[in-house]
């Protein structure tokens, strides 16, 4: 596309002074360039690119370019003179703009994940960063070892290679609260799933937990607000794997939703283990890697590095102290999910 046409009156007063300084020898007035940097910032509210500018500055010179002899190089100096402080406030203009853009962009965030603005206009402001709310979307959030920043280093990796990969005018990337977020169409899965295997190259010990696609402005709230529970469960239980995924540990939400049904039920199944030699934690470290074993005896002595023979006692001594046989698959149900609340109510660190 050809360039827009520069109006002739950013270059107002210039050949004026062109001449009046290949005539005296003299530089530009402290006025003279604090009129050029106005008009470089009037210049660059308008969308003047700075190419463009910079020529229509270089033609002019060139149109006004004195005959006297040996004015040439008083008047090179004003023209880099002008052209400099001209940059100068096209360049002031558009940092001012970027950090509008920031504000403005911060603020659109923290609206959409607090679910603080009217929903109608939320979903227009969605539109100028690359999102339409009518349709569902996912969020997954990325927690490290060390907090996620705008602008780090770790961050922009993660964001380039993203961006890079997919259409970015239906991604948003951010961070929030020392989280890098990743919110994207709720029917492309695999945008969410590259963000979390770069999340995890690029910060050693990272773990991604994705909420479940929701529809509408209130989606991204609710999908990006079960992230964050996924995120907390998974640090109560030590979940393995880099990425976990809401929809898959549905059933942990649902343990926990009757605080005290659980609690009771971990008092009156995992209770009597208070009473063995060194407290119940030893016990209940011992249940947590059979169970995740799959109840294979041999994987789970190998988790807790211990003999085949001293793991068998230990499961041996959680049968007579509690009655169930971990073993038993008629027991083996209510003690795992027993075992699962301990976990969740950070028993027996916390009293029930």
């Amino acid at each position: 596309m050809p360039e827009q046409a520069i109006p002739e009156h950013y270059l107002d007063g210039y050949a004026d002074a062109l001449a009046e300084v290949a005539a005296t020898g003299r530089r530009l007035t402290r006025e003279e360039l604090a009129v050029r940097r106005s008009l470089g910032e009037q210049a660059a509210d308008a969308g003047h690119g700075l190419r463009a500018l910079v020529a229509a500055h270089l033609a002019a010179a060139r149109a006004a370019w004195p005959g006297t002899p040996g004015s040439a190089d008083s008047t090179l100096a004003a023209v880099q003179q002008a052209v400099d402080a001209f940059a100068e406030g096209y360049e002031r203009a558009q940092r001012l703009a970027v950090r509008r853009e920031e504000a403005a962009r911060r603020e659109f965030i923290d609206d959409l994940l607090y679910g603080r603005s009217d929903l109608g206009r939320l979903a227009q402001r969605a539109e100028r960063f690359g999102l339409r709310l009518s349709r569902a979307h996912a969020v997954a959030v990325a927690e490290g070892p060390a907090a996620f920043a705008e602008g780090d280093p770790v961050t922009r990796q993660v964001e380039r290679a993203v961006l890079a990969r997919f259409d970015t005018r239906s991604i948003l990337l951010t961070t929030k609260n020392g989280r890098l977020l990743c919110i994207a169409p709720g029917d492309e899965d695999e945008i969410l799933t590259h963000f979390a295997q770069q999340a995890s190259a690029a910060s050693d010990g990272c773990r991604v937990a994705v909420g479940r696609p929701q529809h509408g402005p209130g989606g991204v709230v609710q999908s990006y607000e079960e992230a964050l529970a996924t995120l907390e469960m998974a640090a109560r239980l030590d979940l393995d794997g880099p990425l976990l995924r809401a929809a898959d540990l549905l059933v942990y939400p649902v343990l926990a939703r009757d605080r005290q049904a659980m609690a009771d039920l971990v008092s009156h199944t995992l209770g009597p283990l208070t009473a063995a030699r060194g407290g119940p934690q030893p016990l209940l470290d011992t249940l947590t890697a059979y169970f995740d074993s799959g109840c294979v005896a041999a994987e789970a002595a190998r988790r807790l590095a211990l003999s085949v023979r001293a793991l068998t006692y230990r499961l041996e001594r959680i049968h007579k102290l509690t009655g169930a046989d971990p073993s038993d698959p008629a027991h083996r149900y209510p003690l795992q999910t027993a075992v699962i609340g301990a976990r969740l109510l950070d028993w027996p660190a916390k009293p029930l």
